[in-house]
């Protein structure tokens, strides 16, 4: 008997991408998989279930309100396109196969989902890691740039230690492990993310070089007992500013801060206030409504 599997996809522009996530993991009670193309910018967030949670007209329905409590927000939620469809399973799997495809940084990094055959140069370090879990596969414009950072920053000759802030999948403190890095914790607020970062690690097989807990960062103790060489923070920008002493806090003298997640123009006030701290900005990108950014101390 073959499986089927109903798939609810909502299409909205990237700003409400991570809204529209939350409304769906308060529906479905699991985390969605969200797939963001760069080029148009949208980003389609997708919740998989044997049944629907009510009949697709109310489903329907508690989404159309939900959205309408986005925009009340002030998100643009674009044409919101609701989609209800009944697949199989082998249906399922393959719509993946066709939007990740292995992500290349450089010739010192390669990520790619489990089904690709894409072979690694000699030397590079693989990243494994499927999108039906979501919470970050690298294919987001943030998540690249980090990935970037890694990569340049890697240990040579010493270890250096990274931190990552708001794990979600794993994908950097996993890549970092890959990269050299040691030691490598991570931590998130959400469960969810961090047994799915620690799944991720075990696939990757360096669940034993990374630490991955759960943590609330504006719980953090303001005084930390740990600094890092690397710390990435791939968070909203209101945590970024508002949480800035916390981050600081956890920074060694001779870091490199890689900070994302950031709207395009909420850049300047985050630079302004790590630079108010003795950080310069050394790198940024701008992809589509995005922005991100790495700092180091002034010398």
């Amino acid at each position: 008997m073959k499986t089927r599997l109903w798939q609810i996809s909502l299409t909205v522009p990237v700003e409400a991408e991570e809204a529209v996530a939350a409304l769906f993991e308060s529906l479905f009670r699991r985390p969605p998989s969200v797939y963001t193309d760069a080029e148009t910018p949208t980003s389609a967030v997708s919740a998989y279930c044997p049944k629907l949670p009510s009949p697709e007209r109310d489903l329907r329905a508690r989404l159309r309100t939900g959205l309408q409590q986005i925009q009340s927000c002030g998100l643009d939620i674009g044409a919101a396109r609701i989609a209800i469809r009944k697949l199989r399973g082998e249906a399922w799997a393959d719509s993946w196969k066709k939007h990740f495809q292995p992500l290349e940084i450089s010739r010192a990094l390669l990520v790619k989902p489990s089904w690709s055959r894409r072979r690694p140069r000699a030397g590079q370090a693989v990243v494994v890691l499927d999108p039906g879990l979501s919470f970050g596969t690298g294919q987001h414009p943030t998540t690249a740039f980090c990935l970037e950072q890694l990569v340049a920053c890697r240990p040579a000759g010493r270890a250096r230690s990274m931190l990552d802030i708001g794990t979600g999948s794993g994908i950097l403190a996993i890549a970092a492990a890959k990269l050299g890095y040691h030691p490598v914790h991570a931590f998130d607020v959400d469960p969810a993310a961090v047994r799915v970062a620690r799944a991720n690690a075990f696939q990757n097989r360096v669940e034993e070089r990374i630490r991955i807990y759960r943590r609330d960062l504006t719980r953090l103790s303001l005084r930390c007992v740990g600094t890092f060489d690397v710390v990435c923070a791939n968070l909203a920008s209101d945590l970024l500013i508002g949480q800035s002493k916390r981050i600081l806090n956890r920074l060694q003298p001779n870091i490199t801060l890689i900070l994302a997640g950031i709207l395009n123009p909420e850049l300047a006030p985050v630079r302004q206030l790590y630079a108010a701290a003795g950080l310069k900005m050394i790198a940024t990108r701008t992809e589509n409504e995005w922005r991100s950014a790495a700092f180091v101390f002034r010398t």
